[in-house]
């Protein structure tokens, strides 16, 4: 099997290892390879991955919108979402862009005894990341979506993606607010399943932060962070200590988000308790 290269920037020793190591525990001749692409060199970074023979390779930003743009193909879901984050290179030399962000937060959120289907969500934030799980949450059943924003340049990317829903999606209805409307915030949580933050915030130098206000979370509340460094951000710990339904941190995300990825490279399944183990804990 050719090598799986991640663009556009060098990745983690330990995010290389865990493909790797997953390679080898899964019997794959493979290798995992990083390659730092410049956003403005991006299309020739595709021709030579083609050159090369590789048989994949991650995206990371800035370059996700711009890959998207450029591929062959893209599934129903990276096409909603506008970005991708895993390619794959058929025999033909043909790419496939996916994009696996939603579904290893959707599968994060069944890991931890929750399903979107039928679910009301608030959604922190309108980038990349908090598209990917609306355009999934959609497609995996959400009854609705409310996302909230600064009302700055990615509001427009929001309301974009509320368009998109609603005319591909009726039967989810989308709505987007700026986030500084902070009484209609407090009104949406009051009356939503699922909180998500897929924000910076709780990142460093962010982490001493949040943007609920934990007097609003209560038992039958989901509260879910993309954020997974550190491991538990301050809202994470606000709502396990306001006893709320599951506190979900980000690292199943970004465990999951790659299992899928691998899957859609191999065919097989990663190991992913052993992952989680031995590189992530």
């Amino acid at each position: 099997m050719p090598p799986l290269l991640p663009s556009p920037f060098l990745l983690t020793v330990d995010s290389m290892a865990l493909r790797c190591y997953s390679f080898a525990r899964t019997g794959e001749d493979a290798a995992y390879l990083a390659f730092d692409i410049p956003l403005e060199q991006v299309e020739q970074g595709l021709a030579a991955l083609k050159t090369l023979g590789v048989g994949g390779f991650n995206v990371t930003m800035p370059c996700k919108t711009a890959v998207a743009g450029l591929v062959d193909e893209l599934p129903p879901a990276a096409r909603l979402i506008g970005a991708c984050n895993t390619v794959t290179v058929s025999q033909d030399g043909r790419l496939t862009g996916h994009n696996t962000d939603g579904i290893g937060f959707v599968r994060n959120l069944h890991e931890n005894g929750v399903e979107v289907r039928g679910k009301r969500l608030v959604v922190l934030d309108a980038g990349g990341a908090a598209t990917a799980i609306c355009v999934q949450a959609a497609l995996d059943g959400a009854a609705e979506i409310a996302i909230f924003n600064r009302d700055d340049e990615f509001f427009a990317n929001g309301r974009h993606t509320v368009e998109k829903l609603a005319q591909t999606m009726p039967g989810c209805k989308a709505s987007i607010t700026p986030l500084e409307d902070g009484a209609a915030l407090a009104d949406a949580v009051q009356h939503c399943d699922i909180l998500v933050n897929a924000t910076r915030v709780g990142m460093k130098p962010l982490d001493g932060e949040t943007l609920v206000d934990p007097a609003l979370f209560r038992a039958d509340l989901v509260v879910a962070d993309t954020v997974y460094n550190p491991r538990e951000t301050r809202m994470i710990r606000e709502a396990r200590a306001a006893g709320c339904q599951a506190a979900v941190g980000g690292i199943g995300m970004l465990l999951w988000q790659g299992v899928a990825a691998f899957r859609l490279f191999t065919g097989k399944d990663m190991p992913a308790q052993e992952v989680l183990e031995k590189f992530l804990s």
